[in-house]
């Protein structure tokens, strides 16, 4: 039986599937593993390019899209192997890359979820900013990474392969997953649509018990931004209404209140920010941002017992005052 499930998430992505599946398929090859392309209802003929082409990669169809998240929650459904690592469509993965995970994987049953090392596709001597070499929440729940802290993006010198492995949160870039523990606790939020449903999931993950980790030995280049570049404002509006989201769900619900009205006024001086660079398009979208997430929040009305948050690395930590006010680029973990 195989072990591990790589799934790729298809919508119309097919250039992306020309450039990238082949260098999966070759890579992603043993008798513990499988390469999966879920495809959401594609109207571009990827199914069909992937059936003459790659007849060796397992295809499942849905016959409409379902989205990032409820497109791999039924994927993940189907496909009934112990591990599942979510792969972006856009990353390009090394000889061996899999093999160190699983191996990590297996001698590591309070594993949730796992990273890889995730550097820069079009700069290869860097980090890549989503999920670089792991994810952490900083004390008013910011996300920064090992190797990314906002829009500094640090080279790769090694410097972080003999750290602790542990990490708050795991990219959905490059993912992998205990396939028991995705379905016991639900799966990626659909609510969420896209962004931060990983770093959401990872929570509940640590709030259940397990642990996140990042494994060094195994790294992949990842373009990013295929769907939404960074700075687009539909981007800024999903990161900054789904931060709010994950920490009002995730958090006990009075100590919540206080995490969140002091995010509110961090969310004003950003607002600010871009005003005075004459942004209004993303300022506009933090507004919103704010707006939608006072809606949706109703839509949760359980709220765990404990506060994981300021106990996590990092979690006492605030990211913005080190990097906007004493101007750091690094913050050690």
């Amino acid at each position: 039986m195989k072990k591990l499930g790589v799934i790729i998430l298809n919508w119309n992505g097919l250039k992306l599937l020309k450039e990238f599946l082949p260098i999966a398929s070759s890579y992603t090859t043993g008798d513990e593993v499988e390469l999966i392309v879920a495809d959401n209802g594609s109207t571009d003929n990827s199914v069909e390019w992937i059936h003459t082409n790659h007849p060796e990669v397992r295809v499942i169809e849905f016959k409409e899209n379902y989205g990032f998240a409820e497109g791999y929650n039924r994927a993940i459904q189907a496909a009934e192997y112990p591990y599942i690592t979510l792969l972006n469509s856009d990353v390009e993965v090394t000889p061996g890359w899999w093999l160190p995970i699983l191996d990590f994987m297996e001698s590591h049953p309070n594993a949730g979820a796992v990273q890889p090392k995730i550097l820069s596709y079009n700069d290869r001597s860097r980090f890549e900013y989503a999920g670089a070499c792991g994810g952490f929440l900083d004390r008013l729940g910011y996300p920064f990474c090992r190797g990314r802290l906002f829009e500094a993006v640090e080279e790769d010198r090694g410097q972080y392969d003999n750290s602790n492995p542990e990490i708050t949160w795991a990219s959905g870039a490059c993912m992998t997953v205990n396939r028991s523990i995705y379905l016991k606790l639900g799966g990626l939020d659909p609510r969420f649509f896209a962004h931060m449903e990983e770093i959401d999931l990872c929570f509940r993950m640590l709030l259940d018990g397990k642990k996140n980790y990042v494994v060094t030995s195994s790294h992949v280049y990842h373009v990013g931004g295929a769907s939404l570049n960074q700075g687009n404002p539909q981007k800024t509006y999903l990161n900054f209404r789904n931060n709010l989201l994950l920490l009002h769900k995730n958090l006990p619900e009075k100590e919540g209140k206080r995490v969140l009205f002091t995010r509110r006024l961090a969310d004003t001086l950003a607002f600010g920010m871009f005003i005075l660079k004459g942004d209004f398009e993303n300022a506009k979208a933090v507004i919103k941002a704010h707006n939608d997430f006072k809606k949706m929040r109703l839509e949760y009305t359980e709220h765990p017992e404990k506060n994981l948050l300021h106990s996590l690395p990092g979690g006492g930590i605030s990211a913005v005052w080190q990097h906007y006010v004493k101007r750091k680029k690094i913050i050690n973990i």
